[in-house]
């Protein structure tokens, strides 16, 4: 884009008040140059701490390099919107072994779409005010450091459990990017961070997944284990997961910042088919028409309904040796997936019907 004449001052601030008025909580603007978290992302994946997730490792230096990955990138519209449905009791699940624990932001309506949507309403009122101009939206879709990019722009710091913390909203937020192809002024970055001898993620979790701080072995990381594995959980992580079927909180739960987070605003992100709280058996019993059915536009969907029943089966492995747990159990005992089946096994073995 060349255009002398355009206040490009201005024009970040009204992008910042659009972005706003289209739902999003806070808007900062980066430059490109990532390379001072370059390091870092490589001695991680050396270290083999993505585990399966090849595409952590895929597309060499585009990752730090935004204008590699879409040529003409001068800057990235960094944008967090929070995704906290409100009280939902979903601390109390975790103290309820029968119950099933979904992470907060699996509740409702799978993010990508909506922020997508967003973002792209926020490039068209762009176009309206300058004409049209080079951009690509992401949203956790592409070789994008979005928590390197938010922290560039100013949204927050990258804390000791690996997330986003901001000191006003905590780390219940989504990130999403647009490249654009202007010359916008940028924000400070979040230079300085707010974790200070706190170490309380680092002590709750519960796999033990964190090698120190600001450091995450995915492959011991519960969201992992229940989302990015494909295969067996490790037989030594099973008992740790506990009830958690579906992502995992608790390093956001402790985080004394995450007292300032508020409840979101958007309907989507509000529970749905009772999944805040839904009773083990009960989600195990589903077929894979009603999983199929239940999940629509869910990011349960990810799983896919073999990795679903292995993380339940887990659960129940993990719940009380009650009438409704042993017998939903027995009835997947027969499962055409191998993968369901061992899972089943062990969790009959806990209840002391191997």
């Amino acid at each position: 884009m060349n255009n002398p004449s355009l206040d490009l001052a201005a024009l970040a601030q009204s992008i910042k008040d659009w972005g706003r008025e289209l739902g999003f909580q806070q808007v900062g603007i980066s430059d490109v140059d990532l390379t001072a978290y370059q390091e870092q992302l490589q001695s991680w994946l050396a270290a083999g701490y993505h585990g399966e997730m090849d595409y952590m490792a895929a597309h060499g230096s585009k990752r730090y390099r935004p204008d590699e990955l879409v040529p003409g990138t001068l800057r990235v519209v960094s944008l967090r919107m929070d995704y906290l449905p409100g009280d939902t009791q979903m601390a109390e699940r975790l103290r309820q072994p029968e119950k099933a624990y979904v992470s907060r932001y699996a509740l409702g309506r799978d993010y990508h779409k909506l922020i997508r949507k967003r973002l792209q309403q926020l490039a068209e009122r762009i176009q309206q005010e300058i004409g049209p101009f080079g951009f690509r939206a992401f949203v956790d879709s592409a070789p994008v450091m979005e928590k390197a990019i938010a922290e560039k722009a100013g949204l927050g710091w990258i804390g000791k459990n690996t997330l986003v913390l901001n000191r006003k909203a905590g780390s219940y937020f989504f990130l999403g990017e647009l490249f654009v192809d202007l010359p916008l002024p940028v924000d400070e970055p979040h230079s300085s961070e707010h974790c200070g001898r706190c170490t309380a993620c680092m002590d709750i979790c519960p796999t033990a997944a964190f090698v120190g701080p600001y450091v995450l072995d995915a492959r011991r990381c519960i969201s992992y284990l229940t989302i990015e594995l494909k295969g067996p959980i490790p037989e030594e992580l099973r008992a740790p997961m506990g009830n958690r079927v579906f992502g995992c909180d608790d390093c956001q739960m402790v985080c004394p910042w995450n007292r300032f987070a508020k409840p979101t605003t958007q309907a989507d992100f509000q529970p749905r088919h009772g999944l805040d709280n839904a009773e083990l058996a009960e989600l195990f019993s589903w077929s894979e028409e009603q999983f199929l059915s239940r999940t629509e536009g869910s990011p349960l969907r990810r799983a896919g309904y073999e990795r679903w029943l292995r993380n339940l089966a887990v659960g129940l492995g993990n719940a009380p040796s009650t009438i409704a747990v042993v017998e939903a159990l027995k009835a997947r005992r027969e499962y055409p997936s191998e993968l369901v089946r061992e899972h089943v096994e062990w969790a009959l073995a806990r209840h002391g019907l191997a």
